[in-house]
């Protein structure tokens, strides 16, 4: 028996999942984009290929109005968010995926798994911003005029702790299930 509130839950998972999917794709390609853009700029120092009598190169600098170097420590930061997106994406899709399957968000292994997307919500963008600033200090020093590049991570803290936050509510819904379902059984999860 689903009631109307577990049946909005379900339809807010299912969109979870599909916007998970959608992020990771998004994540992929801009990380080959990025590579691509790199390994571009690389092979043709000098401009290379033209686009209406006008040279990449010259595309970047005059239309972006950004240096060549701001460029590519723009790629290199952008290729390290999108893999650390990325990751964070596929756990959250295989999140939606088995509460999807569980049919409840009110399972013992959907709270752990809801624990782990919490702090790997916190602990990924965390790590891909101290990596960005290793990365822009790395380029700042091979390339000259690279411009200052800002990256923050303040709204994946909020949304990691929400999510932990919602595993132990997720967690009690389980043991107030097995109450009343004792065959129902107990996987750790301790905070």
């Amino acid at each position: 028996m689903t009631t109307k509130t577990l049946g909005t839950i379900q339809k807010l998972s299912n969109v979870g999942k599909i916007l998970s999917k959608i992020v990771f794709i998004f994540s992929i390609i801009g990380f080959v984009g990025c590579i691509a853009g790199i390994i571009s700029l690389s092979v043709f120092p000098d401009g290379g290929f033209k686009i209406g009598g006008m040279t990449i190169h010259g595309l970047v600098e005059t239309n972006a109005d950004i240096s060549m170097g701001t460029a590519y420590t723009a790629m290199a930061i952008a290729i390290v968010f999108c893999a650390g997106e990325a990751v964070l994406a596929k756990f959250a899709g295989n999140y939606f995926k088995h509460e999807l399957d569980a049919g409840t968000p009110f399972t013992f292994d959907g709270a752990k798994e809801m624990l782990r997307l919490g702090i790997l919500t916190i602990c990924i963008p965390a790590a891909t911003s101290t990596i960005a600033a290793i990365t822009y200090a790395i380029m700042s020093h091979a390339f000259t005029g690279v411009d200052k590049l800002d990256f923050s991570n303040a709204f994946s803290i909020g949304l990691g702790v929400m999510f932990i936050i919602m595993s132990l509510i997720c967690k009690h819904g389980a043991e107030v299930s097995q109450k009343t379902d004792p065959d129902q059984k107990e996987i750790g999860l301790s905070i």
